[in-house]
């Protein structure tokens, strides 16, 4: 989907902050999503621009011809991507991480143990140490900073008319407007899916080959038995828990190496 930006003079500058933005400042992510509260993967990642509240992936079909941003997870706090962020609000100056191949920036400023006492390069806002030549630690850091120096935002907003998800935000819709599950997913001890089986899996597949295995050896030790029986002398059943003890018992007393 196409985005269309304009020059920041055409943004309307009534209001010092635009609703939009005060609402991603202040919003609390990752929260699990009342409406599917018993829905895997139902935390609230994704936020609305038009409606300017937080949703599920479950909650996308209401909001599928809105503008949405996608929030992410690194250091457990929030963050955009770059590219996104940067369609709505100047990015210049403000430190970017790499995650996942991907640039972002923190959405809000992260709390500190201790005042900083880096003699470099710090945030204008909070002190904390950035690399050269960054100004700010996230956008909230810009964002307080302009209001405070400047008292307004016009200048480093962008008008955005469309914003859609990137490819890999995992939204597919079903035919009957669900959200479908992927294919071979598994829920772990976290609430997160994994692929492949996972632990399950790998503990499915060890049982199958320990019942082949046992399998196996309980046919060679009926055949072996059956070949030397006389012929009047019935064969005599194998116990399998039996004759795996007596297959896996040693043939002869270990002998310890002299101690000198």
């Amino acid at each position: 989907m196409l985005v269309t930006t304009s020059s920041p003079s055409s943004i309307n500058c009534r209001g010092s902050v635009p609703q939009w933005l005060q609402s991603l400042l202040t919003e609390k992510f990752f929260n699990a999503c009342l409406i599917h509260e018993e829905a895997r993967k139902n935390e609230k990642n994704i936020f609305c621009l038009d409606c300017c509240t937080s949703f599920c992936p479950h909650c996308f079909p209401n909001h599928c011809s809105h503008r949405l941003l996608q929030i992410r997870r690194y250091v457990y706090h929030d963050v955009l991507r770059l590219d996104d962020a940067a369609k709505l609000i100047d990015c210049s100056s403000v430190q970017a991480y790499i995650t996942n191949s991907a640039k972002v920036v923190f959405l809000k400023q992260r709390p500190q143990a201790r005042q900083c006492r880096f003699s470099g390069n710090v945030c204008r806002t909070c002190d904390r140490a950035l690399q050269d030549p960054y100004l700010f630690c996230s956008l909230s850091c810009k964002i307080d900073y302009l209001l405070r120096t400047q008292g307004s935002l016009c200048n480093n907003l962008l008008e955005c008319n469309s914003l859609s998800l990137p490819d890999d935000a995992g939204l597919m819709m079903a035919p009957d407007g669900s959200l479908p599950e992927p294919i071979g997913s598994t829920s772990t001890s976290s609430g997160s899916s994994g692929y492949g089986g996972g632990s399950i899996g790998c503990w499915t597949m060890a049982c199958t080959a320990a019942t082949v295995v046992r399998k196996k050896r309980t046919s060679i030790l009926t055949c072996h038995d059956n070949h030397q029986s006389p012929a009047h002398e019935p064969a005599k059943p194998i116990c399998g828990p039996a004759s795996e003890i007596s297959m896996n018992r040693r043939k002869k007393t270990p002998h310890r190496a002299p101690l000198y």
